[in-house]
């Protein structure tokens, strides 16, 4: 039986027309992707051409500024990222980063090293990371319940030792020289904060137990009957947290030469924003280490802008509340969508 030329002609397109969905599937994903990068850059410019800012904002003292600012920030929204991405959430991120910090600097004002300052917040963001598991993976206390009332303990704490009142007395010379110089144009705390991401970055995508995070993540239920220790694996993720998290606080107290006790409060929201915002950028759908950096980053120099602007200092607290919720939403629009259920 021959075939007539009508049915042999769709059966030459289906290849071309095959190849251009996937091309634009590709265009849409590299969209996709870098969309939050792209904003950022928007932003930018906006901000370099405001009347207002134009003569402030797109200078290296700003931009070094906003890279030595958002180095505790960076390092706090990794912490945070790590239990995300086995959807676990850890609200006392910016909790342990203040009383580290608090313990760091008391430390170093009552003339101890500054190794052994650094033990001793390292050992209470353990500390509390440990507590933070027990209560998750062995308690079996909600995520979200269990670490905010961590975080309000930790809150409590903080004032009991300060009495409200900032310890800014005998930081060692190196501590604020680290938070204060700078080498070849960048902060030193930014050095940190780049090493820091490229640690977490290597675990989570290039090592078994990234992958077996991420496996937990995506259902918890399959990566059991694999035989992943997922208790184990969860409790690993905010033990990592509370270490970030208190090296985070030697980087504050290293940025501002001393410790302030509401510095906690202000860190966290932002923290999670980003976290969450990192599912809609270089990797759409999935919270990734360079997603999370964009999306502090686009926070900073938005945030910069408005101040430097000089709008009301709540106006970043609107802007930081919509990016979490903004993060959120679409954090779990682009986990469906890949899940194929939408």
């Amino acid at each position: 039986m021959s075939i007539s030329a009508e049915s042999a002609a769709p059966e030459a397109m289906r290849p071309r027309a095959q190849r251009a969905r996937r091309r634009r599937s590709r265009v849409l994903h590299y969209a996709e992707a870098y969309a939050l990068l792209g904003l950022t850059a928007v932003v930018a410019v906006v901000f370099s051409l405001h009347p207002a800012t134009r003569e402030t904002f797109p200078t290296l003292i700003n931009t070094q500024a906003v890279l030595a600012n958002q180095a505790v920030m960076a390092v706090v929204a990794l912490a945070a990222l790590l239990p995300l991405v086995c959807n676990g959430w850890d609200l006392s991120v910016g909790a342990v980063c203040g009383l580290s910090s608090i313990v760091m600097a008391r430390t170093m004002s009552e003339g101890h090293g500054v190794a052994v300052a650094l033990l001793f917040g390292l050992l209470v963001g353990l500390a509390v990371g440990s507590l933070n598991a027990l209560l998750v993976t062995r308690a079996r206390v909600n995520a979200v319940i269990a670490t905010l009332g961590v975080a309000t303990v930790l809150a409590g704490a903080v004032n009991q030792i300060t009495g409200g009142l900032t310890v800014v007395s005998n930081i060692p010379v190196f501590v604020t020289s680290l938070g204060s110089g700078r080498f070849l144009g960048l902060p030193w705390v930014a050095y940190v904060m780049i090493v820091v991401a490229l640690l977490v970055y290597y675990v989570l995508e290039h090592t078994p137990a990234g992958r077996y995070l991420y496996a937990l993540g995506s259902n918890a239920t399959a990566a059991r009957l694999a035989g992943l220790r997922t208790r184990v694996l969860l409790a690993s993720t905010f033990i990592c947290a509370g270490l970030l998290s208190a090296l985070g606080g030697f980087l504050q107290v290293a940025r501002s030469a001393g410790a302030d006790p509401r510095i906690g409060d202000s860190l966290t929201l932002p923290a999670l924003a980003a976290a969450f915002l990192s599912a809609a950028a270089i990797k759409p759908g999935r919270y990734n280490v360079w997603g999370t950096i964009v999306a502090i980053f686009f926070l900073a120099t938005l945030n910069s802008g408005l101040n430097l602007s000089g709008v009301p200092p709540y106006v970043n607290s609107y802007v930081n509340g919509a990016a979490l919720v903004v993060g959120v939403g679409i954090a779990g629009l682009l986990g469906r969508r890949r899940a194929g259920l939408t």
